[in-house]
């Protein structure tokens, strides 16, 4: 397998590698993966050093094939301190993925300390990602270290994560794109009900950064809450090696399998 999770075609089109493959249909892309791509096409769109990415939000329209793909992106609303940036994923001329992030001005504002929830320290070995039933790719993609719960425990769990290979050939990952590679798995580590019987489909994804991460590691601290009527929401505080950087959350269908 390649090093990458995509190929470069041309053309602001790209291929998806094994990397990209999700735990439950060899077909479909994890939607850490694309997020990540996405987030490195919102960052090279007419860029600028003194914004930085604070919100991103990815819109999953389908599931996402390992297949060709196609980019684009436009700046919808530009501003002088804060614009709005959309990019939207293709296959096969369909829409699959579609990314609105606000880039902010960076400023000398008096910094606040965050009121989250500090990560726990990185463990010194990782813990093995059994199969369980699953299909690899984008799980061995990513070097996993649990401090509590893990994919094969129910209830909230914080795991350190960084990856294995980059998103594209020759370029190391952004701290924006190492986040959003790994925050999709706020509810996969997180899970409150057995994931052989019940499906958790997360149709968005959005993360709020107060600062960017430095650093290989991003620390994922989830929980998942369900209600009557199958509605769930997971939430994430994520870190870096100095502390918190900002929260994720999912929107999750609950549903027997």
């Amino acid at each position: 397998m390649t090093e990458s999770f995509f190929l470069p075609l041309g053309d602001g089109r790209w291929r998806a590698t094994q990397h990209t493959t999700g735990p439950w249909d060899e077909r479909f892309q994890h939607g850490g993966p694309p997020s990540a791509l996405l987030g490195g096409v919102v960052e090279k769109l007419r860029p600028r050093d003194d914004v930085m990415v604070a919100r991103m939000t990815v819109e999953i329209l389908g599931p996402i094939p390992v297949g060709d793909l196609e980019v684009k992106a436009d700046v919808v609303r530009p501003g002088r301190r804060v614009e709005l940036v959309e990019a939207v994923l293709s296959a096969d001329g369909r829409a699959v993925a579609r990314a609105r992030a606000w880039r902010v001005l960076r400023t000398d504002a008096s910094p606040v300390p965050s009121q989250h929830r500090q990560a726990p320290p990185l463990p010194e070995r990782a813990r093995g990602v059994e199969a369980g039933g699953w299909i690899d790719g984008y799980l061995s993609a990513i070097e996993w270290r649990f401090d509590r719960g893990h994919f094969t425990e129910r209830g909230p769990a914080a795991a350190w994560a960084r990856t294995r290979v980059t998103v594209v050939p020759d370029e190391p990952l952004s701290p924006l794109q190492r986040v959003l590679v790994v925050a999709d798995s706020g509810s996969g580590i997180s899970s409150e009900l057995d994931l052989r019987r019940w499906l958790f489909i997360n149709p968005e994804l959005t993360v709020h950064l107060h600062r960017e991460p430095v650093g290989e590691w991003i620390c994922v601290d989830a929980s998942t809450t369900i209600s009557p009527g199958g509605v769930g929401l997971a939430t994430s505080v994520l870190s870096d090696v100095e502390g918190p950087v900002g929260v994720g959350a999912q929107t999750l269908l609950v549903a027997r399998r």
